[in-house]
């Protein structure tokens, strides 16, 4: 089933961990791919070469910090240019760190809130000319904790909660067109840093979800599939995908 052949599909943040599975599950389905990444050369280069050797010149590399709001039109210009249009913008890359009350300081403000909301912003409405054009899409990454605040994680928490606002902000100033949606990860891969780390947290978080274990990147992957393929009337939603851990917090 190839559903999205030739069609064009941005994602940010597809080098690696959730990213890299959205895009080997579009790319299987028929999707040619526009990978962004900052600075994950190494992984980037090593996933195009396992994707165009599946199927020749059908993954391309941009790289960019999405931190330069004045780079972000380009990443669409470019993507049109290289394969002729866009049909899907999926919004992951994210920065993840905590920030304590008392400690927060505003360049920890500006890389938050830059990387989870204002950089998809930005890149969905340079975006929508050409999605409205071409019946596309806008698939958002959030996460379940936009609506069930982390400890410790205030401005984390505000921007995932602003990307959530936007998805359906957005799927009422682009429908009937554009469909937009998000998809909110629990614990999916556990973060690259040292939180949570020990057995100990681990195990809490693991005995907070329903399912009693974390998922894995490619549940995001076939979610994301789910809402751009398989979903034609549904926007301005967003669906989590945490094991039932929501419903357990």
């Amino acid at each position: 089933m190839n559903e999205l052949t030739d069609k064009v599909v941005l994602v940010t943040g597809g080098a690696k961990r959730v990213g890299a599975a959205v895009c080997r599950c579009l790319h299987a389905r028929g999707a040619r791919v526009m990978l962004h990444h900052r600075a994950s050369v190494v992984e980037a280069r090593a996933l195009q070469a396992e994707l165009n050797a599946r199927r020749a010149d059908s993954v391309a590399l941009i790289q960019a910090d999405l931190l330069n709001s004045g780079s972000l039109p380009d990443l669409i210009k470019t993507t049109i240019k290289r394969f002729g249009g866009l049909d899907v913008l999926v919004n992951n890359a994210s920065s993840f760190f905590p920030t304590v009350l008392g400690e927060i300081t505003e360049k920890a403000w500006d890389d938050l809130m830059g990387t989870n909301l204002k950089a998809p912003l930005f890149l969905s409405q340079a975006a929508a000319p050409e999605l409205r054009k071409r019946h596309g899409c806008i698939v958002n990454i959030v996460d379940i904790h936009a609506e069930l605040p982390m400890k410790n994680h205030v401005v984390y928490t505000v921007a995932k909660g602003g990307l959530l606002a936007l998805t359906r902000s957005l799927a009422r100033e682009l429908g009937p067109e554009v469909r937009v949606n998000g998809v909110a990860p629990g614990t999916i891969v556990w973060p690259e840093d040292d939180t949570w780390s020990d057995d100990v947290s681990r195990q809490r978080i693991i005995s907070q979800t329903a399912l009693k274990r974390i998922g894995e990147p490619d549940d995001i992957g076939k979610a994301v599939e789910f809402l751009v393929t398989a979903a034609p009337y549904v926007t301005g939603q967003v669906i989590a995908i945490d094991g039932g851990r929501s419903i357990v917090l």
